[in-house]
């Protein structure tokens, strides 16, 4: 065929789902002229692997490979003619085997509280297993399949005491009764007297996962005998399409009760006080920082929030950036009902003049493309107009940055940004040795 007469052929349409990890199989599921694997959570909101037989796409027609589990499959990879399924479970990845007709064949040890990943490797019955937590940095080893006996083909590129520290994973109750898990890191001679510096992170939404990973931002405010914590609210995948749907539209509001709960819980549990605790987050994270913020804004002493979303209630019409898709997500406030629960929730609209808010440092860049950066600018007015606290609200904009400002920046910027980001922390919640 003429390349010129080629054209984008859609395989499936028309189904309320995601489909993901396409790839093209020969010969698969009783398909002679070959099929594709498709990962979705079509009528599986863990996810399965299915195949899709490209003369007949649809859902009915599908073959499931690799059925749903309890635990939510996150991506597959064909190594020596077997199905290595990586699988998220209560935070922590799992990695099974399977047959290429779904039966299962065994399980790569991963330890608990870990992220894996795994990959081909030249030569039989080996594989390249990368490790990395919240105080290992990213290691890769070469696996041998059959005996499991693994060497560090790629040693961490950081030097760190893991030892030193304490990674563990608690349980907390929502406001509507939802229980929700939480990792918290900390040197291993912390003693629960509730004055740590205490730094809370989060994102939920648009089906992003926190696992545990390595962190130098983190890992600096740790050897400073900080608190870290990473909740793992509704609006991701942890634990399937049911949480993140959780999380979205009307429901928003449940991803900032699962982050305001997480506070408490820090408080309550002898870790910080409020003013000892930090808010982290980016993106749609800033929205959930901003949000947790103007509801309640005397549990913190200090914000960072970046390149956020922040007035919902216009968010429509910011057409100048391709972010038009969040409204999947968020909502779209031209419609009269999903206008009353954005309005609720919009923390530039919340904001409350009289207000004590805490010190806040807001970025954005005028070249992102994702998230228009006007919104930083009128909340940083907004919040500096509103505040009686005392305590400085600052606005962090770069003419030449994007979305996440550290892609396409050179290191010197990105270590730059960092430091002045963790000066402001330290100073505001008096941490540090």
């Amino acid at each position: 065929m003429d390349r010129s007469t080629r054209r984008i052929q859609p395989v499936v349409t028309g189904i309320d789902a995601h489909l993901a990890g396409i790839e093209w199989n020969g010969e698969q599921a009783g398909f002679s002229n070959g099929a594709f694997l498709v990962r979705t959570d079509h009528e599986a909101p863990n996810y399965r692997l299915v195949a899709v037989d490209p003369n007949r796409p649809q859902p009915e027609h599908w073959r499931t490979v690799i059925p749903e589990q309890d635990d939510v499959f996150l991506g597959h990879t064909t190594i020596e003619d077997r199905y290595y399924v990586t699988y998220l479970r209560n935070i922590s990845t799992k990695i099974r085997v399977f047959e290429k007709d779904g039966t299962p064949a065994g399980e790569i040890d991963v330890p608990e509280h870990f992220t894996a990943s795994i990959r081909n490797a030249p030569g039989d019955n080996t594989a390249y297993l990368t490790l990395r937590s919240f105080t290992t940095p990213s290691t890769e080893y070469l696996i041998n399949l059959e005996t499991g006996d693994r060497e560090i083909s790629e040693p961490a590129k950081i030097t760190f005491a893991t030892d030193d520290y304490t990674v563990r994973q608690v349980w907390y109750t929502s406001k509507d009764g939802t229980q929700v898990p939480m990792h918290v890191v900390h040197r291993n001679d912390i003693e629960l007297t509730g004055d740590h510096p205490t730094l809370l992170y989060g994102y939920g939404g648009f089906t992003s996962a926190m696992r545990p990973g390595f962190s130098t931002f983190a890992v600096v405010w740790l050897e400073r005998g900080g608190v870290y914590a990473v909740a793992n609210i509704r609006g991701g995948n942890e634990f399937g399409e049911r949480w993140h749907r959780d999380g979205m539209l009307e429901n928003k509001q449940n991803v900032f009760d699962d982050f305001i709960a997480a506070a408490e819980w820090l408080i309550d549990a002898g870790y910080t006080n409020p003013e000892r605790l930090a808010l982290r987050g980016g993106s749609n994270g800033g929205l959930l920082v901003a949000a947790a913020l103007t509801q309640r804004p005397e549990l913190y002493r200090a914000m960072l929030c970046a390149f956020p979303d922040l007035d919902m209630v216009r968010f429509y019409q910011f057409t100048e950036t391709n972010n038009m898709p969040a409204l999947l997500e968020y909502g779209d406030a031209s419609d009269p009902e999903q206008f009353e629960f954005l309005r609720r929730h919009s923390p530039y609209q919340n904001v409350r003049r009289g207000t004590r808010y805490p010190a806040v440092m807001l970025t954005s860049g005028d070249l992102d493309t994702r998230v228009p950066p006007l919104q930083a600018r009128k909340m940083t007015a907004r919040l500096q107009w509103a505040s009686r606290s005392g305590l400085p609200v600052i606005l962090r904009y770069d003419a030449k940055s994007g979305h996440a400002a550290g892609r396409g920046r050179p290191m010197s910027l990105a270590i730059e940004d960092n430091a002045m980001e963790l000066a402001f922390l330290i100073m505001q919640t008096g941490g540090g040795r």
